[in-house]
């Protein structure tokens, strides 16, 4: 691996000013890999700095052609470094090598989606001619324009950091936006590579992406949503940061855009083929299911609860986990002993509040170092239960059972959050009209996945404000200016 250590800001890779740095712990044998800066107050203050200075002062906001030639440069430097990439985002993150490649979204996934981009920004109607209109005796004629909203602070998770790093700087870019990028401190290199392949590889200009990584995310992450030069907030995260960030961005009244938690209901309908469907149960062990969009509540009908229960456990039986790098894994480690102790005090709860375990339920045996968690299916699951109801962002199944169509629908919709689902039927007339009635951003019918590059993703209720990916995610960096010529 050839990670990088320093940060970007203004156009330099440079430590922070303090000198200070913090170890990349491995997950999955909890030793340190490497140093990364550890940014201060003065740090931020610099990025922030540099990124309003290359908006107000440089041609960058309105050179649409320069800034897609600066895009296509990024996206060759990421593919000429990506096999490195690749490794040291799975080293820090613990996800298995297999979903960094092209068959999950680590790595190879988003770096492929850059072409949505790419190919659409030549053809974006940055103003449009709305006509003449007459209005208290004057006639104007009126254009529509489409600008960068300005400097925009990215703030980014660790579960999928190099996609979530491009989905919201790639679109930010080419909107003619700059950047504040704050990596989670626990995924910190890919972040800071992101910065030196922009350095490297391609003519962005000083200023217009800064990189900024620190172990206490919370003091310059605070100043940096909080910053009056700052004027939009890009969020991916918990609900319970994400309305922290909300308050603190009103107090200069800037955009946000926040994807947040989930509690995604899969829903198996009665005439669905149980076997095939309760396959899609083995979800919630991708990447540990540290995914805010897996479907970590199963609806299964009250008649089919028995037959569901032992085919759950014949699948789950099959789950190969633990070192990230052996052959057919699937499942690596939690990210760190706070997030994995977390998930374990939540299977408690579940215990405690009366669920049955039907599989799972502690830390492996098997394995003396990592921060892992066994897959863990719970039964006679209550929606009113605190694993029906909270986030858990660990490799934990909640099996509802339900009496018929419309309670399946009540109980998928009694929830803050309103992220993503699935429904299982055997008529596509009737899932779709089970989706339609599921109060949340994204679906997935008889099997369908919803990521991809031009389909947005976000979230109803609680699940956040905003969409990201898709033309809609392009759109979220922009701001809309009406002109009105007298004629």
């Amino acid at each position: 691996m050839n990670p990088e250590t320093k940060m970007l800001i203004n156009g330099e890779l440079v430590d922070a000013a303090s000198g200070n740095t913090y170890p990349n712990i491995n997950p999955a044998t909890e030793e340190a890999m490497g140093q990364v800066a550890d940014a201060g107050p003065e740090d931020m203050d610099r990025a922030i700095a540099a990124a309003r200075r290359a908006f107000d002062e440089t041609d960058w906001s309105t050179n649409h052609a320069f800034r897609l030639q600066c895009l296509q440069q990024l996206k060759a430097g990421l593919l000429a470094e990506m096999d490195d990439f690749k490794q040291q985002i799975a080293a820090e993150t613990g996800a298995p090598l297999g979903i960094c490649g092209a068959m999950g979204p680590q790595c190879e996934v988003p770096i492929g989606f850059m072409d949505f981009t790419l190919s659409a920004l030549p053809e974006f109607q940055w103003s449009r001619d709305i006509g003449i209109s007459e209005m208290m005796g004057i006639k104007s004629r009126r254009l529509v324009e489409k600008e960068a909203i300005g400097v925009v602070a990215c703030v980014t998770p660790w579960n999928v950091p190099l996609q979530i790093n491009l989905a919201k700087c790639i679109p930010a870019l080419a909107a003619g936006c700059t950047i504040v990028l704050k990596p989670a401190p626990d995924t910190p290199w890919s972040a800071t590579t992101l910065g030196r392949i922009v350095k490297e590889h391609t003519d962005i200009p000083p200023g217009v992406f800064n990189v900024v990584t620190s172990e206490d995310p919370v003091t310059v992450g605070d100043q940096l949503v909080g910053d009056p030069r700052v004027d939009m907030v890009s969020f991916t995260g918990s609900t319970a940061v994400g309305k922290h960030i909300m308050a603190r961005a009103s107090e200069t009244v800037k955009k946000v855009f926040l994807e947040l938690g989930g509690k995604s209901a899969n829903i198996v309908l009665d005439d669905a083929d149980l076997g095939g469907s309760l396959l899609s149960a083995l979800s919630v062990c991708f990447h540990a299911g540290q995914g805010c969009a897996l479907h970590t509540r199963l609806l299964v009908p009250k008649s089919k609860q028995a037959e569901a229960e032992e085919l759950l456990k014949t699948y789950f039986g099959f789950i190969a986990y633990g070192d990230p790098e052996a052959d057919g894994a699937i499942m690596g480690p939690l990210v760190n002993a706070k997030q994995r102790d977390r998930v374990l005090s939540y299977i408690e709860k579940g215990k405690a509040e009366g669920a049955r375990v039907l599989l799972g339920g502690g830390v492996p045996q098997h394995l003396d170092k990592g921060y892992y968690v066994e897959p863990t299916v719970f039964v006679d699951v209550t929606n009113d239960m605190t694993i029906a109801r909270e986030e858990i962002f660990g490799p934990v199944l909640a099996v509802i059972a339900y009496e018929d169509e419309e309670d399946a629908i009540r109980i998928a919709n009694e929830s803050d959050f309103g992220l993503s689902g699935g429904v299982w039927s055997a008529s596509e007339e009737r899932a779709l009209a089970v989706a339609r009635r599921i109060r949340t951003g994204t679906v997935n019918v008889n099997g369908g996945n919803f990521y991809a590059a031009d389909a947005p993703f976000g979230g109803y209720k609680q699940s956040g404000i905003g969409r990201e990916m898709g033309p809609e995610g392009f759109e979220e960096y922009l701001e809309t200016k009406t002109i009105a010529i007298g004629v």
